[in-house]
C-alpha cells in the first residue's frame, strides 16, 4: 500500500512552408536585272521561252517595285543584309522549347533550402520553459505505468500555482489532490487520505507561477532525437532522498509528451499525456481537499 502511495504522489504535481521568340518575315527582295523597255532582242525571246513553270518577269524598268527601289544602297549607307531564304515547301519548321522550359530551368537552378540546425541544450531548456508558462492551466488524458508495470488511466487538472488533481478512472481507487499548500493521496476504496507537503513531493516545481528549470533544479543532460526530446533533472528535495525525472517534449511541437520519476528507492513512475488543452480553466472545486 506504501509503495502505491509513494507511486500516486510521484505522478502528481508533475505538470504544472515559354517565351518563344516571335520570327518575323521579311518581305523577298525584289529579282534585278531585268531588260530595260524597248530592247527586243533574243534575250526577250529566250526569257519567254525559258518561263516554263508559271514564273512571269517583268518586261520593262519602269515595273520594277517601290520596295526595290527603296532597298538601293545610297551612298554612305551599309548595304542591308540579304533576307532569309524562303523555307523550302514541306519543311518541317524549327523545333522550339517545349512550354514551361524556361521555368522548369530557374527551378532547378534554385539552390536547396537550408537544413535546419540542430536544437541546443539552451535552446530546448528556454523551449521547454516557454511551454509550461505559455498558460496556467492546463487538462489532459493521462496513463499512468507504476513501477510494479500496473497501467491506470485518467483525468488530469492543472492550475498554478500549486493545484493539481488526477483522477484515475475505474478499476483504480487512488485519487491525488493538491491545493497549492499540501498533497492528498486518497484511497476511495478504504477510505483513507495521506497528506503531505508540495515541498516534499517530485516535480514541485511545475506548479510554480514562473517555471525555470535551470534555477528550480539541476538540468543534469538534455538528448534529441527522432523520438524526442528529453530533459534530465534532478531534485534533491523530495520526501525520502533524491529524485530523478525525465520531461519528453514533443520534437516538432514541444509540448510535454511524458515524464518518468524515479523516486529515492529507485521505483519508477511513467505517465503519458494527451489531449493537451491550455485553455480550459479548471473548476476550482476539484482542488479542494477535505480535512
Amino acid at each position: 500500500m506504501k509503495y502505491v502511495q509513494s507511486a500516486a504522489l510521484i505522478a502528481a504535481l508533475s505538470l504544472a512552408v515559354p517565351a518563344a521568340a516571335a520570327h518575323l518575315a521579311r518581305p523577298a527582295r525584289p529579282s534585278q536585272g531585268e531588260a530595260p523597255a524597248g530592247v527586243p532582242s533574243k534575250s526577250a525571246e529566250t526569257n519567254s521561252a525559258e518561263v516554263k513553270a508559271g514564273e512571269a518577269k517583268p518586261k520593262s524598268a519602269e515595273l520594277k517595285s517601290a520596295a526595290e527601289k527603296s532597298s538601293e544602297t545610297k551612298p554612305g549607307q551599309a548595304k542591308p543584309a540579304d533576307p532569309a531564304p524562303a523555307a523550302k515547301k514541306g519543311a518541317k519548321p524549327a523545333a522550339q522549347a517545349p512550354a514551361g522550359a524556361s521555368a522548369a530551368a530557374t527551378i532547378a537552378q534554385t539552390p536547396p533550402p537550408e537544413p535546419e540546425k540542430p536544437l541546443s541544450r539552451a535552446e530546448a531548456v528556454k523551449r521547454a520553459n516557454a511551454f509550461f508558462n505559455a498558460s496556467p492551466v492546463m487538462t489532459a488524458d493521462f496513463v499512468q505505468i507504476g513501477g510494479d508495470g500496473k497501467r491506470s488511466e485518467g483525468r488530469l487538472h492543472v492550475q498554478r500555482a500549486g493545484r493539481v488533481r488526477f483522477e484515475y478512472a475505474e478499476p483504480a481507487t487512488m485519487e491525488v489532490v493538491a491545493d497549492g499548500a499540501q498533497v492528498a493521496v486518497r484511497d476511495r476504496k478504504l477510505g483513507t487520505q495521506d497528506l503531505y507537503f508540495i515541498t516534499q513531493t517530485p516535480l514541485k516545481f511545475l506548479m510554480k507561477d514562473k517555471i525555470d528549470l535551470e534555477k528550480d533544479v539541476t538540468v543534469e543532460d538534455v538528448r534529441i532525437d527522432d523520438a524526442g526530446v528529453t530533459i534530465f533533472i534532478e531534485d534533491k528535495a523530495t520526501f525520502g532522498g533524491t529524485s530523478h525525472v525525465r520531461l519528453i517534449f514533443d520534437p516538432k511541437t514541444f509540448k510535454l509528451k511524458q515524464w518518468q520519476v524515479k523516486d529515492p528507492q529507485g521505483y519508477e513512475t511513467l505517465i503519458s499525456i494527451f489531449n493537451i488543452d491550455q485553455a480550459k480553466v479548471p473548476d476550482a472545486a476539484l482542488f479542494k481537499i477535505a480535512k
